[in-house]
């Protein structure tokens, strides 16, 4: 068998309570096959990246430890989405129940069609780097940087902490959590 690996994987989605589809996307990950959830960051708030209008994000990134190698736990993630109601007929960057990208997995490096390592949009997106700092600011992305020097160059623009009240069924909406800032 593998040796443990370290994985960190964004959690988005601004669909259908987008707190509650992150949240079950991080219960969800703990049923991967020989992997094991080790800490998952705060949730954001964040305006939508890309030109699609619709509403905004609730993201976040979880670390987990895994022994599947890069290709079995990238499939996994993959089918684990779909079976949470990803769908890819729409747009590119538009709206969705969730959304789980490999961000970084070990010391991997690579480039195919499927599949780049790191994830390529990680050194421009807040709404993944900040949450990465938050339970991993000393990780050292392969070829970038340590994850606290890479979102340093980042403004926190569009981008909110929610408070953990807000994760509650019976509280307000994000937008209304948004609004109160």
């Amino acid at each position: 068998m593998q040796r443990w690996q370290p994985a960190y994987v964004g959690i988005g989605s601004n669909l259908e309570q987008p707190h509650r589809q992150v949240l079950r996307a991080w219960e969800a990950l703990g049923r991967l096959p020989a992997t094991r959830r080790i800490c998952r960051s705060p949730l954001y708030g964040s305006r939508p990246f890309g030109p699609v209008a619709q509403p905004d994000f609730v993201n976040a990134v979880a670390g987990v430890l895994t022994r599947l190698d890069v290709g079995e736990f990238f499939a996994a993630l993959q089918t684990l989405e779909a079976s949470l109601g990803r769908s890819r007929d729409g747009p590119r960057w538009g709206p969705r129940v969730i959304d789980l990208d490999l961000l970084v997995f070990g010391r991997e490096r690579c480039e195919t069609p499927q599949l780049r390592l790191p994830h390529p949009g990680i050194v421009e997106r807040n709404f993944v780097l900040y949450p990465l700092a938050d339970i991993a600011p000393e990780l050292d992305v392969p070829g970038l940087a340590r994850v606290r020097e890479l979102s340093a160059r980042l403004g926190p623009e569009g981008l909110w902490r929610l408070d953990p009240q807000a994760y509650a069924p019976d509280v307000h909406s994000l937008q209304s959590t948004h609004e109160r800032r």
